[in-house]
């Protein structure tokens, strides 16, 4: 219910914000607005507010709640009386069109830019940037980075590094990095004596990567720091037949010093050979008394290959860090953040429509809806951080140049500002086949790629 509940708020909002912008424009521009809709289908609210000009406005909300639209005055449409021919949209000049398409995406990425300063306003709590022990063969784990080492600043090759303060800023940063082939610069704090030094991640020479969760092990940032305890035990699990307890610290696995809870995971993971598990001696620490057990992992099928599972919770909270910016750093950093999604949405899209990026990175409503409820179960502003990353998709796909998207249409004003002309009709009909067929293909592909990830 929170999944369907977080959805519909956020496609509503979204959908508002975008058609308010378009229908603020046309009042500002002087044109008249028959109607304003939330929804397509049938309205399931409906009232009339009486505008400056004199005109009624009805304003929708109906039952199917992916779209909306603002139907204006226009003799394209429907007959105009002669003495409302100054309000229909398709009599102004070409500069106030233009600004009434790109309002509705305009909007969308205002609204991204306050979301995300709300949510560097309000504060949130996020684990604090030191790095689990990264996977084997990672580039992380090339570079000379370990299990606890604390990343103090961060910046890109020929940039000035920046102070980072929580894993998440981190972790932006490395799939930016991965993204557009830049190599990172790490200034990191050794854990154990807190010698600083600087680590350099080779992110360039990665080859066509997509950003999901193999990306961040593939680089070795698969998660913060956390102590290698043991939290809840499942009865009648490998962790409950070898004795093992809720709060127990693991010391040493078969004589290797354990450093963090990633580290643990991948060592149960990796205690298999062919088709079997091996067992594991474990020395740890329970109530100030270090003791030793014998575990034998169950294998368990990951994809193609066996892994070892001991039926426990494996590594503590990370340490939290809370993230607050006052009224103006908040604001700037808003604005940064969309203009650095804005541009990495753009370069993907790009990569994807040359085949340098796989289309599986296109993502539909269900997967929106998936993490629309996660991120509400996690709080007010990992909410806002949700709503204000679609709101930038949102804005930048409907800027983009297909002929039934606001960008298409802003295509077609630039066309007839260069030429003086507007497209011919035969031109638009045929732009607009073609575009709603792209558009088609665009969310089927996005809905199957939903589907494999759930059945998956």
């Amino acid at each position: 219910m929170l999944t369907i509940i977080s959805f519909l708020v956020a496609i509503g909002l979204l959908i508002a914000v975008h058609e308010y912008g378009h229908y603020k424009a046309a009042r500002l521009c002087g044109v008249r607005v028959l109607r304003f809709s939330v929804g397509f289908g049938r309205p399931l609210l409906r009232w009339e507010r009486r505008q400056a000009d004199g005109y009624d406005t009805e304003f929708v909300v109906a039952a199917f709640p992916l779209g909306g639209y603002v139907r204006m005055l226009d003799e394209r449409e429907a007959p105009v009386p002669a003495d409302q021919r100054h309000l229909a949209f398709n009599t102004q000049p070409l500069r106030s069109r233009a600004l009434i398409v790109a309002a509705g995406p305009v909007a969308n990425l205002l609204l991204a830019v306050l979301l995300y300063a709300m949510v560097n306003w309000i504060g949130v709590q996020e684990p604090r940037a030191v790095l689990a022990s990264p996977p084997d063969q990672s580039i992380a784990q090339r570079a000379g980075l370990e299990g606890g080492d604390r990343v103090l600043k961060a910046g890109f090759s020929g940039e000035e590094l920046e102070s980072i303060v929580s894993f998440d800023a981190l972790r932006w940063l490395v799939t930016r990095g991965a993204l557009e082939k830049k190599d990172l610069t790490l200034q990191v704090s050794d854990r154990q004596n807190g010698r600083t030094r600087e680590v350099r991640l080779p992110l360039s020479d990665m080859g066509e990567v997509e950003a999901d969760a193999r990306l961040l092990r593939q680089i070795g940032f698969i998660g913060p720091w956390t102590r290698p305890t043991i939290g809840d035990v499942l009865s009648g699990s490998p962790a409950d037949l070898a004795g093992l307890k809720a709060g127990d610290l693991v010391l040493r696995v078969d004589g290797k010093p354990v450093s963090d809870g990633q580290q643990l995971r991948q060592l149960i993971r990796g205690a298999v050979k062919g088709d079997r598990a091996f067992a594991m001696r474990w020395d740890i620490r329970r109530d100030d008394r270090e003791m030793t057990l014998s575990i034998s992992p169950e294998l368990k099928r990951e994809g193609v290959i066996t892994i070892g599972r001991i039926g426990a919770f494996v590594g503590s909270a990370p340490e939290m860090v809370t993230v607050h910016l006052g009224p103006i750093d908040g604001l700037w950093r808003g604005l940064a953040r969309t203009a650095e999604i804005s541009a990495l949405t753009l370069r993907m899209m790009g990569k994807m429509l040359v085949g340098e990026a796989s289309l599986k990175n296109l993502s539909g409503p269900l997967t929106i809806a998936d993490y629309a409820g996660k991120s509400a179960s996690m709080g007010l502003t990992q909410y806002l951080a949700f709503l204000a990353l679609v709101s930038v998709s949102l804005g930048i796909l409907n800027l983009l140049p297909l002929p039934v998207l606001d960008g298409g249409h802003l295509m077609y004003y630039l066309w007839e500002g260069i030429t003086g002309s507007s497209v011919s009709d035969l031109w638009m009909e045929r732009l607009q086949r073609g575009g709603v067929a792209l558009l088609f293909a665009m969310m089927s592909i996005a809905l199957f790629n939903d589907i494999s990830r759930f059945l998956g």
